[in-house]
């Protein structure tokens, strides 16, 4: 008892001297009770897409129903609903996407929504196409009713059903055209096309798209001599 007492003392007075007055430091004892943070305002840039305006042509129909939006054209019909951050406001032949509110969130969604909107204006009223091109020796393609067979060097024919809502066109055996007014299902069946046979980077043979730049590989050397 006497030695662990005397231990308290020695260990208190090395702690006065360290931190006690001779070395100017002095500690708060008033006890802390609570704490907080001080909120700013997020401020957020706007986005410089969102912020274009979209031109809406005479033969297309926009129906607005709060968060919901309708589009009808020669070529179809589309339909689309917006997050509570995002608002529409149309001006005779001219819609504009806004922010609702000036969240982070908002902001992100800004520019996405906006190019949505015009997506599906463009897509009703001019549509979208999406060319494919087949590289290899006997790689051929054929449209039979509403099915699309490839022949992509597997020991059976791969038979892919079109969408309704799609048309394909196929040229020279090998030149595949995807087209209709919806943008993203374009984009869609034409990447499951291309995932049947992905192109290989040494002799570049498989399903590409037509704008597509592959990036080559050199083969192995031969063995030196």
């Amino acid at each position: 008892m006497a030695a662990s007492s005397s231990l308290h003392t020695i260990t208190s007075q090395l702690g006065s001297a360290f931190l006690g007055k001779r070395n100017g430091i002095c500690l708060s004892t008033v006890p802390v009770t609570h704490f907080g943070f001080r909120r700013g305002t997020v401020e957020c840039k706007e986005s410089r897409i969102g912020k274009q305006p979209i031109e809406v042509p005479s033969n297309v129909v926009i129906t607005l129903e709060g968060q919901d939006m309708k589009v009808k054209g020669p070529l179809g019909e589309l339909a689309l609903s917006y997050p509570r951050e995002i608002m529409i406001d149309r001006q005779d032949s001219i819609l504009k996407v806004r922010k609702a509110v000036e969240t982070r969130r908002a902001n992100q969604m800004h520019g996405l929504f906006r190019t949505l909107t015009s997506n599906m204006v463009v897509g009703v009223s001019k549509g979208f196409e999406k060319k494919l091109q087949l590289v290899g020796v006997g790689y051929r393609a054929t449209v039979e009713g509403k099915e699309l067979i490839l022949s992509l060097g597997f020991s059976h024919p791969v038979k892919m059903a079109i969408p309704d809502d799609l048309k394909v066109k196929v040229e020279d055996n090998t030149r595949i055209t995807v087209s209709g007014y919806d943008k993203s299902n374009i984009g869609q069946f034409a990447a499951s096309i291309r995932k049947w046979r992905p192109p290989e980077p040494y002799k570049g043979k498989g399903v590409k798209y037509a704008d597509e730049i592959i990036r080559r590989k050199e083969g192995k050397a031969g063995k030196k001599k």
